[in-house]
């Protein structure tokens, strides 16, 4: 009998064990559910990369600020024969700079919103968030002569009403898997090693060209080289998430 009441005093122990654990869990989710509700599958969420089996890749380029370092990058994107790249763009540099915007649209590179007013969108209303996505893309159109449909948040802040705010505004919020850190200005052999290493098909890689980047230009002509070497094919972030459509409708089409 005494070992019967000891067989159950430790089912019970690890009922007690199960049903914290479960009351925990349960915890944990209700205190995040708003992170765990961004990345729902019935609402609007960001793009970070695309699962393909091509071996195909973004370069895009957030710019804010500055116009010592834009130039030199188009240049090198011509030299190297990249026609096809994405620059996110603030509006407020859109407005002061026009002649770098539309040497950047008639280059052929793709042009996605960097938003307005630099600061994070998480922290404002449904009401600011929304004039500030129109503002930015009010100027960004007319002084590019393109409809931009890409949107970085600034500081690539965001929540679920920024998400689903921008999918109505007709825009998809895009972030980035492979991070150079060309902001901190590591040197340019970091930057090189940080994006050939970390590369992979379907990857959207994180550069810059505001002013605050003193190494991006050195280090980009390396970056391409290398990253063709392995086999890469450089497209713009739309072209990119086509692969989705397209792997999609494969997989259909194979049942």
């Amino acid at each position: 009998m005494n070992y019967f009441y000891v067989m159950n005093g430790k089912k019970l122990k690890q009922g007690l064990i199960i049903f914290v654990a479960v009351l925990f869990a349960a915890g944990i989710i209700y205190s995040e559910r708003e992170n765990v509700s961004v990345f729902s599958l019935n609402e609007p969420a960001a793009v970070y990369n695309v699962p393909t089996d091509q071996k195909v890749l973004a370069l895009t380029f957030d710019i804010s600020w500055g116009d010592k370092r834009a130039e030199p990058i188009l240049k090198i994107l011509e030299e190297k024969k990249v026609k096809n790249a994405t620059f996110f763009i603030s509006s407020p540099w859109a407005q002061t700079h026009t002649e770098l915007v539309q040497q950047i649209a008639k280059g052929g590179w793709e042009i996605g919103s960097h938003g307005h007013k630099h600061t994070n969108y998480s922290g404002l209303s449904d009401e600011e968030i929304r004039t500030q996505i129109q503002t930015a893309h009010r100027i960004i159109t007319e002084t590019s002569g393109k409809t931009p449909r890409l949107l970085r948040l600034p500081n690539g802040d965001f929540d679920k009403r920024v998400l689903r705010i921008a999918n109505e505004l007709h825009y998809t919020v895009i972030q980035w898997h492979t991070d150079s850190m060309d902001w901190k200005n590591p040197g340019t052999e970091e930057i090189v090693n940080r994006v050939v290493s970390q590369a992979h098909p379907g990857d959207i890689v994180l550069l810059h060209a505001s002013d605050s980047v003193k190494q991006t230009h050195e280090a980009l002509p390396v970056i391409i080289d290398k990253l063709r070497e392995q086999g890469y094919e450089f497209v713009t972030v739309s072209d990119l998430l086509k692969q989705t459509k397209v792997s999609d409708k494969q997989h259909v089409e194979d049942q």
